[in-house]
Parts: structure tokens; C-alpha cells; sequence
């Protein structure tokens, strides 16, 4: 058999195999439409399940709503807060509020029942206002107190005497009101119309059984589990679920669940079983028989192809040993051999070049980093020094040294670039050194403030990017401006990004060359740093584009004579250590 061509082999087993037993493919047909049935049937269940979803979440949005604009209304805090004198004194006040905003969107409620408690003695029970003493023995203030949220959804059993004449199902939306002031205790409860939810689920004439579970309870159902008087019954169904679907709201976790349906094809599956199992089985014989049969001339040799493949190291393909038959089978090993032959050869000179390209390449960012280190000047650090010096001779002073002796351990400490990376924390130190040896310098000329939120001390970045654009403020923002004048440096972080922020009050600049600015900032490059004009600020723009993979954003601010401020934004991810 290994010297037919496949082409026969095939022909020999589509013979043999496929047109002989063509006559019991009916039993394909009927699988399809089993699926076709499951599919549509799914459908129909999701689709339900969205619908019921829909219908719920848009109810409890609607309570939401009307919570809100009644949460934030002061006249009713007023009215909720107020110690009354006595009943006429509460009577009147109550008069006075129906007739307010509020209540218009109360008469706007469907379906709803508004009851709002508050911790006041001198109120008068009644109309839709309750002391709070009614509400402590209650199963819902109880579970809200518990959940510690300010709004929650619930739903209960409520067979209280004084609000409701027989026991029944509630689903309530609950909401702390805090919003003012907060001396008592005060809730709004907005009761949804439960038997009104319950029979539109059952207008809708769903063909499946529909629950919505919480807690394991049945809380809503299209069929025999909505009775409004009867506390919510367990689910025991979970076997029998076709689609379920989670709806989180408030605090309350719903699953829609849609029972499965038996359909009338699968009581006939299961009638005619034992002859579509003959069938199959009759459908599966002949072509096992026959696999075994050519088993030796496909299988083995494929499988002897295939290990190896699998057998490969890094760098060399492996070879056949044993090469079997002269059909397309044995025609494709011996070309595989020829092409690893081939392949092994190609590999010893193309991948050891393209490690030396990638070493080059290396070498070369690793140069252009070395470039860019060199070309920061910190003359700062220098103009620092001699205004010490000049302030020293003129006044006479000695507390001088202490300035020169930090500014000495800060040269030590940074001058050695054995690595350009830097705690934020480490970073600010040489912030708040620089900025208090130019508060020395300038005196009250010149008045600074720092914010680093403690989350963002452990990041990494390139030294002295900050400090570049503080002495940037210090230079061309307060040194050349007659007034006093602030500088706001601040750290935070926002989401997964980290934002920097250096802010002065100086002399500002003009449109045109805040533009120019932005675009060096943006576009920062070797190019630009070889200009020799804005070295500085472009150096650490270019550095933190390294850094960041290029997903450093620059955005900058300001006014001629009133002040400028740059904000840069660095995704997190880079900057871990």
C-alpha cells in the first residue's frame, strides 16, 4: 500500500467507507436538527432573560431616580431635622412641604410607595413620614445597617401591623439621607409594586418558566412561586436551568434563571434510541475496519513525521532516518529531509548574524543613552555655588557652609550615572534641597510648596527630570520677575498613569513660544539636543520617552507675566522597580 498514490487510497476508502454506508446518514440529519433546535432554544431563553433584566433594572433605575431628586432637596432636611412644638405646630410644616418641588415629583411615582424615617420624636406619624423607632425592629433596617452602603436594594417579607394590613412580599429601594446634615439619622424607602412586576411577567406569556433568584430565594416568577402573601420559597430547580443571567444592583445579587423546556424531538430520540444506535454503530464499523486496514501505510508514517517536528531543538531540525514507500507520503519525507539539510545550514549563517545585528543594536541605544547623559549639564548646581559665594563675601555669613555642604552631598550623589534610574522619593529629596538652597538665594522673593502622594515614591525614572523643570521655574520663571513669586510641584497619581506637575508664578511666556516648547517637548530627539537651545528640558522629555516606550504626554499651560505650568503624564506599567 505504500507505493499507491493517496489520491487511490482515498478513492479505495470513499468506496468502501462513505458511499456504502450513505444509506444511514439520516441520522446526521436528525443531530442537526436536535442542534438547530438547541441553538434556537438558547436564543430564545437568553433573549428572555434579557428581557426580564431590562424590565427589572429599569424599575429599580426609576426608584433610583426619584431617590435622587428627593435626596438632595434641603427643605425636606429642613423639614426632617426640625423639633416641633406639638402636633399643629408639625401639621402646619407638613402642609407647607406638600406644597413644594418635591412632592410634584412624588405625585409623578407609579407604582411606588414613598416612606421616609427620621430620628425626631416631635414628628407626627403619618402620611409618609415615620420616627425612626418604627423602623430599628425592622428586617430591612437591620440588613441595611449590616451592608454599611448608602442606598441598597431589598427584598423581604414584611408582616409588620403598622404597614401593611396582611403580611406580603416588599421589594424595597433603601437610601441613607445624608446629603446635608447628618445630626439624625434619616432614610428614604421607596416600595416597589411587587404584584404589579409579577403580573407583567406573566402578560408577557413567556413560553419557559421564568424565576429571579436572590439568596437562594424565589423573589419574582412568571408561574406558581409569586403568590404576593407567601414568604419567598426556596429554589430547588437548578438542574433544570436552561439560561441564567447575573444582575447586580444595589447591593443585590440577582440571577434570572430560564428553565429548560423538553422538546417533542427529543421524546422521539429517545423513543427510536436503540435504532439510531444500531445505525450509528453501523456507520462507525466500516470505516474503523478499513482504518486499521491502511493504518500502516498513513497513520505510522505520519505520526513518525510528526514526532519529528516535535523532537527539534532551538537551532537544528531533525532529520528521518528511516524514509518508507514511494507515494506522496514518502515523497514529503524525503523533501523534509532535504529542506532540514538545507535549513540547518542557512540557520548557522543567518541567526549568528542576526545576533551580531542585535548586539550592534544594543550597543548603539546604549551609546545614544550614553549621549544623552552627557549632555546634561547641571549648571544650576554651579550657579547655585557662586550665588553662595557672592552672598557669603558681601554679608559675612557662615551659615553659607551649611548650604555648600548639601549642595556637596547632592553633586556626589548624582554626578555618578552608574544608573539613570531613581526612586520619585529619592527624586523629591533633591527637589526640596534645590528649592531650599534657592529660597537661601532668593529670600522672600521666592516661596515653594511640594505634594508627592505617598503611592507614587516607589516608582522609578530617569534622575533629574524633575528638578529640570524646577529650575527651569526658578530661572525663567521667578529669577526674572520683580515680585515674589511661588513654585508648585506636585505628584499624584490617577489610575494607572502618574502625573507630574511643576507650577510657578513668573514671568510666564508667549503663545508662540509655548507652541515652539510643546512641539520640542513632544517631538524630543538627538537632533533637537544637538541645537544646544533648550537642552535641559528636552533632554528629560527624551529620557522619559525612552523610558516609557514613548508613552510619555506633555501638556503645558500659561500666561505672559502671570506663570506657566507643565504637566506630564507616565503610564504606571513603565515605572515599577
Amino acid at each position: 500500500m505504500d507505493d499507491y498514490s493517496i489520491r487511490k487510497k482515498f478513492f479505495v476508502l470513499y468506496i468502501l467507507c462513505i458511499l456504502l454506508p450513505l444509506v444511514i446518514t439520516d441520522s446526521i440529519i436528525v443531530t442537526i436538527v436536535i442542534r438547530s433546535e438547541n441553538i434556537s432554544r438558547s436564543n430564545e431563553m437568553e433573549d428572555i432573560a434579557n428581557a426580564v433584566g431590562y424590565s427589572l433594572s429599569s424599575r429599580i433605575d426609576q426608584a433610583d431616580q426619584v431617590g435622587k431628586n428627593i435626596y438632595t432637596d434641603k427643605e425636606l432636611y429642613d423639614f426632617l431635622d426640625r423639633n416641633y412644638v406639638d402636633a399643629y405646630d408639625y401639621v402646619t410644616s407638613y402642609q407647607r412641604l406638600k406644597k413644594s418641588i418635591w412632592t410634584d415629583d412624588i405625585s409623578l411615582l407609579n407604582n411606588m410607595k414613598l416612606t421616609l424615617y427620621s430620628d425626631n420624636d416631635t414628628m407626627v406619624n403619618g402620611g409618609g413620614f415615620i420616627t425612626m423607632d418604627r423602623a430599628v425592629n425592622e428586617e430591612w433596617y437591620k440588613e441595611f445597617t449590616e451592608f454599611g452602603q448608602k442606598q441598597m436594594l431589598y427584598f423581604g417579607f414584611d408582616g409588620s401591623s403598622h404597614s401593611s394590613l396582611v403580611p406580603q412580599r416588599k421589594i424595597m429601594f433603601i437610601r441613607r439621607m445624608d446629603y446635608y446634615r447628618k445630626e439624625r439619622e434619616k432614610f428614604l424607602v421607596l416600595e416597589l409594586d411587587y404584584g404589579g412586576i409579577n403580573r407583567y411577567f406573566k402578560e408577557m406569556n413567556y413560553s419557559m418558566d421564568v424565576f429571579v433568584c436572590c439568596d437562594g430565594k424565589i423573589v419574582l416568577s412568571n408561574g406558581n412561586y409569586a403568590s404576593i402573601g407567601k414568604d419567598f420559597e426556596d429554589f430547588h430547580h437548578a438542574g433544570q436551568v436552561g439560561f441564567q443571567k447575573t444582575l447586580e444592583m444595589y447591593g443585590a445579587r440577582m440571577e434570572i434563571c430560564v428553565m429548560n423546556e423538553k422538546t417533542g424531538v427529543i421524546k422521539e430520540i429517545r423513543k427510536n434510541l436503540p435504532i439510531i444506535l444500531f445505525l450509528v454503530l453501523t456507520n462507525a464499523v466500516f470505516p474503523i475496519l478499513m482504518l486499521l486496514f491502511l493504518h500502516r501505510s498513513f497513520t505510522v508514517r505520519l505520526r513518525i513525521l510528526r514526532d519529528t517536528f516535535k523532537n527539534m531543538d532551538d537551532e537544528n531540525l531533525m532529520g528521518i532516518e528511516q524514509i518508507q514507500g514511494r507515494d506522496e507520503i514518502g515523497s514529503l519525507m524525503l523533501s523534509y529531509n532535504k529542506m532540514a539539510e538545507r535549513i540547518n545550514s542557512l540557520i548557522q549563517i543567518v541567526y549568528k548574524n542576526r545576533i551580531k545585528e542585535q548586539e550592534i543594536t544594543v550597543a548603539r541605544q546604549r551609546a545614544e543613552l550614553l549621549a544623552l547623559r552627557s549632555q546634561i549639564n547641571p549648571h544650576f548646581l554651579f550657579n547655585t555655588l557662586e550665588s553662595i559665594r557672592m552672598h557669603s563675601v558681601i554679608k559675612n555669613e557662615l551659615e553659607t557652609a551649611d548650604m555648600v555642604e548639601k549642595l556637596a552631598v547632592l553633586m556626589r550623589q548624582y554626578v555618578d550615572w552608574g544608573e539613570d534610574l531613581v526612586e520619585v522619593g529619592k527624586e523629591m529629596e533633591f527637589v526640596r534641597a534645590y528649592l531650599a538652597i534657592q529660597k537661601y538665594r532668593f529670600g522672600d522673593k521666592l516661596f515653594y510648596e511640594i505634594h508627592v502622594e505617598e503611592s507614587c515614591t516607589g516608582f522609578t525614572i530617569p534622575k533629574l527630570t524633575i528638578v529640570t523643570f524646577v529650575e527651569n521655574a526658578c530661572v525663567h520663571g521667578i529669577e526674572n520677575k520683580s515680585a515674589p513669586g511661588w513654585i508648585f510641584v506636585r505628584l499624584y497619581q490617577k489610575e494607572d498613569d502618574l502625573y507630574l506637575e511643576i507650577e510657578d508664578t513668573g514671568m510666564g511666556m508667549g503663545e508662540e513660544e509655548m507652541e515652539m516648547l510643546l512641539w520640542k517637548m513632544r517631538h524630543a530627539s538627538i537632533e533637537l539636543l544637538q541645537e544646544k537651545q533648550g537642552v535641559g528640558v528636552i533632554n528629560a522629555c527624551l529620557r522619559l520617552n525612552m523610558e516609557t516606550d514613548g508613552k510619555a504626554e506633555f501638556e503645558i499651560d500659561g500666561e505672559e507675566s502671570l506663570g506657566f505650568m507643565v504637566q506630564i503624564k507616565l503610564p504606571c506599567r513603565y515605572l515599577r522597580t
